[in-house]
């Protein structure tokens, strides 16, 4: 018996023009469109959801180009198989060969020593890189190999997009189109899928075998009839994704422990990157709790400490007790208005003049022409405080903190009434 190629593969362009989707880079006209127009492509990295084409755009930008390709994946590969794949592109060079390209699925599951690794030849061009990465590189990539790619943002699939997978896998495939598969509803096909066209295809050719045997028409209750899910129905890129985040955050901010914990555990059982998790707890501990609690923030960033330096699984006990500290504390978004406020502010007002006492006068001109002269020294006053003006002349008294109605931020208030009197009289 003859072992059939996946679907998924079978079905994976061969041609730029047959790509589906990120239209944005790599529609014509785009940016990533020009530059292999233009035959001079940068070193780059693909961030988007699982099954949206990093893989299928990096083989064809390398047929595009006809440049040799290698392919390594972060969880197999180390520092000794990049450097294997640098020395064969050192010796292409020296030979007067095309500058292969070097893709590395997952990259930032690569440490830092392995990306140290692939710096000098990134540096030098003797390999142009393409990272493939489902987190954002800016928290998972070295800043030194970072600053020397291009990001690129690949979108989920539209559902157009995913439909127009699905018709052209039943009337291109040989199998499927020598069977005449017929789609009559293709909403559970997309639905189960989350939106990765590779899970899409595997689905698909799934239930095209269960329709040769029964001979019915793929519809919605077929789908669901005859597709297995083993595992909790919680997709890392699709809608379910942002839909549990978002309870999972709502109930913290709410208060409720047992909800936010239910939640959590929705995400570690569905393989949700913990860092992830640790992330947003550090911006909910200032943006819902902020003064209210100061220690929430201190805890949030332990924690986040703690996932990067003990691992899997015993961090989920981490990421547990910081949950239901946070959906226990005192809440206040007080900080969070505040920058709003003040960023609106700045935006309608544009850039003020820094009054004259409160500017640096590091030059004799300066203090020529009075910069900080009038400045009076805080701690040379009673109470370690002087009244004196602190923005721009033109703003007057505008108010931008309302301390919080919890009793750590009602402190805060008095001691501003107490020292400014009527400008902080909330």
């Amino acid at each position: 018996m003859v072992t059939r190629i996946p679907l998924a593969e079978r079905m994976r362009p061969k041609r730029l023009a047959d790509y589906v989707g990120q239209e944005h880079i790599i529609g014509q006209g785009a940016v990533l469109w020009n530059a292999i127009e233009q035959k001079v492509i940068p070193s780059m990295i693909f961030w988007g959801p699982p099954g949206v084409g990093k893989t299928t755009l990096a083989l064809l930008i390398a047929k595009s180009l006809d440049r040799p390709f290698y392919s390594l994946s972060a969880i197999q590969s180390g520092v000794k198989e990049v450097r294997e794949v640098i020395e064969k592109a050192e010796q292409m060079r020296q030979f007067n060969q095309e500058q292969p390209i070097l893709f590395i699925d997952e990259i930032h599951r690569f440490s830092k020593s392995q990306q140290d690794s692939l710096l000098g030849a990134v540096e030098r061009g003797t390999v142009t890189l393409i990272g493939a990465t489902t987190e954002n590189p800016s928290f998972e990539v070295i800043s030194a190999l970072l600053s020397r790619c291009q990001v690129y943002v690949l979108k989920e699939l539209s559902k157009q997009e995913l439909v127009r997978i699905v018709d052209q896998a039943i009337s291109e495939d040989e199998y499927l189109k020598a069977e005449h598969i017929k789609v009559k509803e293709y909403e559970a096909l997309l639905q189960l899928s989350g939106g990765d066209a590779r899970k899409l295809l595997n689905i698909l050719e799934l239930v095209s075998q269960a329709s040769v045997h029964s001979k019915d028409e793929i519809t919605n209750e077929f789908v669901a009839r005859h597709v297995q899910q083993n595992r909790v129905r919680y997709d890392k890129s699709g809608e379910q994704h942002y839909d549990v985040i978002s309870a999972f955050i709502k109930s913290i901010r709410g208060s409720d422990p047992n909800a936010a914990v239910y939640w959590l555990a929705r995400m570690i059982e569905g393989g949700e990157e913990p860092k992830f998790i640790a992330r947003r707890l550090l911006i909910l501990a200032s943006e819902d709790i902020g003064n209210a609690n100061p220690n929430a923030l201190l805890l949030a960033n332990n924690c986040f400490q703690a996932v990067n330096v003990i691992g899997w699984p015993e961090s989920r006990i981490i990421l547990s007790q910081t949950v239901i500290y946070l959906a226990c504390s005192v809440k206040s978004n007080a900080s969070y208005e505040a920058i709003n406020k003040a960023q609106a502010l700045v935006r309608k007002t544009g850039t003020l003049s820094v009054p004259l006492h409160l500017r640096n006068a590091p030059t004799k001109l300066m203090k020529e022409l009075d910069y900080g002269t009038e400045y009076m020294y805080a701690h040379s006053y009673a109470g370690n405080f002087v009244e004196q003006e602190y923005l721009p002349t033109e703003l007057g008294s505008v108010q931008l903190y309302d301390p919080g109605k919890n009793p750590a931020e009602e402190k805060m208030r008095l001691s501003l009434r107490e020292k400014w009197k009527r400008r902080y009289n909330y």
